[in-house]
């Protein structure tokens, strides 16, 4: 982490300035919840999503948001949960315990889903940057999604593979994480549906670092692409192994591949590898240059992946609780089920009943010259 400020346990986005003519006599604090790793290989996902987050809170306390019959000031509770279930645990209960407003996270498929049943309990409306499709398919009330779901990206992905790769015998591996096999089995589907064929399908850790033996095992069933569910502390070194192999079907991967850590890890291996990300490319999305120009602004590097999507997940929990007048979860929980806005990464943010987004956007781009380009995005509507 380059900031201390960032990995303190309670960042207060900002304070509203008091004492105003015309304003209320005092302040109201409106605690957010917000846990991810933030510390460890994937702090760099948990350092971009809170940014998000801090850039929106910021923007809503420089606007003087009242409720409950106060200014509000939003304050982020931060947490880092280690991207370990067992720890996310006992981080969603001190959350519970510290009476916070709203959670906005966690950032893990793998710690999200135990968590949400203690955010659950204690009827604690929750936006998460998750995509596994078992967080909403609990059924909770309580569960929202700041992206597309795995359902939705591993079937636009899958197809991708047969149709515009000409892929027909498909190899897959996942880390076993809720997230890398959640998408796996996705993309295994799509590839099916599509008129692929699996020739191959094998499993790592999200610690590995040496996958020889399964690159040999696949290499041996001659695949036209290989798909990964992971991350890219796995992902990059794969692909030089990939290489080092021999092999020359292309590897193909989900958003947590699509980063700059991917490159750096890959080297000259990098080029040629395709990653899906849910959503549009920055400056295609609704409000996506004043988002980046604001980031830039702010943080003085430009922003990563998650970050637009935890800005308008923070975005989507204050306008719920603008719209209700109140900070009370039992009262802003329906604003936010029904809620409808124009936000950075979309004009049309909406959930549907279990709580994921009804617009589905997913974004394929590959490694050329050592940079992600864009090569196709697909957008369509929920049924």
């Amino acid at each position: 982490m380059k900031s201390n400020k960032i990995k303190q346990s309670i960042v207060a986005a900002c304070v509203a300035t008091l004492g105003l003519a015309g304003a209320s006599a005092y302040a109201k604090d409106v605690r957010f919840g917000f846990a991810a790793p933030l510390t460890g290989p994937q702090s760099h996902y948990g350092e971009d999503m809170q940014n998000g987050l801090t850039l929106a809170l910021e923007e809503a306390n420089k606007k003087g948001i009242e409720i409950d019959g106060g200014k509000a000031t939003f304050v982020l509770v931060s947490k880092d949960d280690q991207a370990d279930p067992r720890v996310a645990v006992q981080v969603a209960q001190q959350l519970v315990d510290e009476d916070v407003n709203g959670i906005l996270g966690h950032f893990n498929s793998g710690t999200t889903i135990p968590a949400s049943r203690v955010y659950n309990d204690a009827a604690l409306p929750q936006i998460a940057m998750a995509t596994s499709p078992e967080y909403t398919l609990q059924k909770y009330d309580t569960t929202f999604r700041m992206m597309t779901s795995d359902t939705q990206q591993g079937s636009a992905v899958g197809k991708f593979i047969v149709e515009k790769l000409g892929a027909r015998k498909v190899a897959l591996i996942d880390d076993r994480t809720a997230y890398g096999q959640g998408l796996a089995d996705e993309v295994e589907k799509a590839v099916k549906a599509a008129g692929g064929q699996i020739v191959r399908r094998e499993y790592t850790t999200d610690k590995a670092n040496d996958f020889t033996s399964i690159l040999t095992n696949i290499r041996a069933a001659a695949p036209d692409a290989i798909f990964f569910g992971g991350l890219d502390a796995q992902s990059g070194p794969m692909k030089r192994q990939i290489v080092t192999l021999g092999i020359k079907a292309p590897l193909v991967s989900g958003e947590m591949t699509r980063s700059d850590t991917f490159i750096k890890l890959a080297g000259d291996a990098a080029d040629g590898t395709y990653a899906s990300l849910a959503g549009v490319p920055l400056a295609q999305m609704a409000a996506g240059k004043d988002f980046e120009a604001a980031y830039q602004a702010r943080f003085k590097k430009a922003p990563g992946v998650y970050a637009p999507y935890a800005y308008d997940g923070a975005w989507n929990m204050i306008t719920a609780i603008q719209n209700a007048k109140s900070a009370d979860p039992a009262k802003y929980l329906p604003e936010l089920a029904k809620l409808s806005r124009k936000g950075a990464t979309s004009e049309h943010i909406a959930y549907d009943a279990r709580g994921d987004l009804k617009e589905i956007s997913v974004t394929i781009y590959q490694v050329k010259g050592g940079k992600w380009e864009m090569v196709e995005t697909m957008v369509s509507q929920a049924n």
